[in-house]
């Protein structure tokens, strides 16, 4: 009867994160007003809905 040899995968450990930038990225620092997408899609979306009620 021969013996099972087991081997255990050795991972190296995980770098540690650097505990000053995960506050930094919730704060999102800048300019408080939309986006250009969030602009553009407001007017479309605007535009549309004028179309829809009959408004000229």
């Amino acid at each position: 009867m021969s013996a099972v040899r087991k081997t255990k995968l050795k991972l190296p450990a995980p770098r540690p994160r650097n505990p000053l930038v995960a506050p930094a990225l919730q704060r999102k620092a800048g300019s408080h007003r939309k986006s250009q997408a969030a602009t553009r899609r407001a007017d479309k979306m605007a535009l549309k809905k004028q179309i829809r009620r009959g408004d000229d």
